[in-house]
């Protein structure tokens, strides 16, 4: 991709949680000489450590001496000084509406191109409408290009979408059958399942699996070390709950290590629905995606249950690993990768920019003006924004969020001693009311890990 002087288009990322980074790195990564890259680590409540950034860089093709961490109050400086082309938003949907919008005042406007790190079925809108500024979406699969399509037909919230090789798949054949190592290695997920006692059954499950077979690893791979953040919260890690079964088999382990280097020594992947999968059917390991819990959006299996990976307990004690259905590969993640168009997209929109074609998208028009613009700054960016507006908007946000959630409660309480039918109604209602407080006044706890 060349622009119109010839040269490599310049393409800075902002990114700051463990899988944003891991996504941008090696998106940038993968296009080699293509373009002219560089990923600046944002500093938010949620970045990554040395160690996880370390990890994220491992193998992605982005030279560390890309990489630099920057603050919020000296990102809009740096990036007049690069003075990039385009601008890739690698960051969960409530930062990327706040980027974009203080990002779109620089001059020379630079393009803005966001898009998701993994598995993205079912489409969201709340996923759209976060990345509604930007000029770009880019998705990694036809049926996310034509699911994201679908939806803002029915929605109205028009976008241009891209397709892109997922970069964890690449540069290996999903039908490849090469020598494989002995471990089971199980993929954790911070958010799915959300319910403790899943979570606790599936530890159990690690544990059978363990017992079952003392010559061969069981390898728990976490998202991060103690003290270490990651993208959402995960409120029951699966070091405590292995730690609340017992004295442990001694071949059942953790790891902090890149996915690619647990994989190296792989069996088969075990997983609910992680990003992981696609990457062991890259390298040709089999995969289980765990059918204890059923197939739902909630669960983000439903791409994983087309590709006939699901299996259940006995299946994974008894190592039975799949492959998935050969018909699946081309329109999940496995497209030719000369059929990827995001960066020929950039380059046509970087050249509207250039001659003045290229207006820039409006944001989402939203009721509560500068006030509503500070609160959520100040939600995404945490203490790293120190601006008075956000501090007053924080003041007075955090009570009427209070408000607004006592109130909802009330009403619950209310719609449970009514009858079935006007109760459905009641909640129903209290349940709209909820998300209109929430959509003006924030939340700030469940916002700042909320939005993919």
């Amino acid at each position: 991709m060349t622009g119109r002087s010839g040269r490599a288009p310049r393409i800075v990322a902002v990114a700051d949680t463990d899988s944003y980074v891991k996504w941008a790195a090696a998106l940038l990564g993968a296009e080699g000489e293509g373009v002219d890259a560089a990923l600046l680590v944002l500093d938010t409540p949620l970045v990554v450590s040395d160690g996880q950034l370390r990890a994220a860089l491992a193998g992605s093709g982005l030279p560390a001496e890309r990489v630099e961490r920057i603050a919020y109050a000296g990102l809009a400086a740096r990036l007049t000084q690069l003075r990039p082309d385009a601008v890739l938003l690698g960051a969960r949907g409530p930062l990327v509406r706040v980027l974009a919008r203080e990002i779109a005042q620089l001059d020379p406007r630079p393009v803005l191109v966001s898009g998701l790190p993994g598995i993205s079925i079912p489409a969201t809108r709340k996923a759209v409408v976060y990345r509604m500024q930007c000029d770009l979406f880019v998705v990694h699969s036809r049926r996310e290009v034509r699911e994201f399509g679908a939806l803002s037909a029915r929605t109205g919230y028009a976008h241009r979408y891209a397709l892109a090789t997922l970069p964890f798949a690449r540069g290996a054949s999903a039908t490849a059958d090469g020598a494989r190592g002995t471990d089971l290695v199980f993929a954790t997920q911070a958010k799915v399942p959300a319910e403790r006692e899943d979570r606790l059954r599936i530890a159990r499950l690690l544990v059978a699996a363990a017992e079952a077979d003392s010559t061969r690893r069981v390898v728990v791979k976490l998202r991060a070390a103690a003290g270490e953040h990651q993208t959402h919260l995960e409120e029951d890690g699966y070091p405590e709950l292995l730690a609340s079964l017992g004295p442990l088999p001694a071949n059942l382990v953790t790891s902090t290590e890149p996915m690619r280097r647990a994989l190296a020594s792989a069996e088969g992947l075990v997983t609910v629905s992680s990003t992981a999968a696609i990457e062991a059917i890259a390298q040709g390991i089999p995969v289980i995606a765990l059918d204890m819990f059923g197939v739902s959006p909630k669960l983000i299996n439903e791409t994983l249950a087309d590709a006939d990976l699901l299996a259940g307990e006995r299946d994974v004690i008894g190592r039975r690993f799949r492959h998935p259905d050969p018909e699946w590969l081309d329109e999940n993640y496995f497209h030719p990768p000369a059929d990827d168009d995001w960066t020929a997209a950039v380059a046509r929109l970087v050249a509207r920019r250039a001659d003045g074609s290229l207006p820039p998208r409006e944001p989402l028009v939203r009721r509560g003006g500068a006030l509503r613009d500070a609160w959520e700054r100040r939600v995404a960016l945490g203490r790293s924004d120190t601006s008075a507006a956000g501090a007053v908007a924080y003041a007075i946000g955090m009570p009427s969020r209070a408000a607004v959630r006592l109130a909802t409660r009330a009403r619950r309480a209310l719609s449970r001693t009514a009858d079935a039918g006007t109760g459905a109604i009641a909640n129903a209602t209290a349940e709209r009311t909820e998300e209109a407080g929430d959509h003006v006044r924030g939340d700030a706890d469940r916002r700042l890990r909320a939005g993919r």
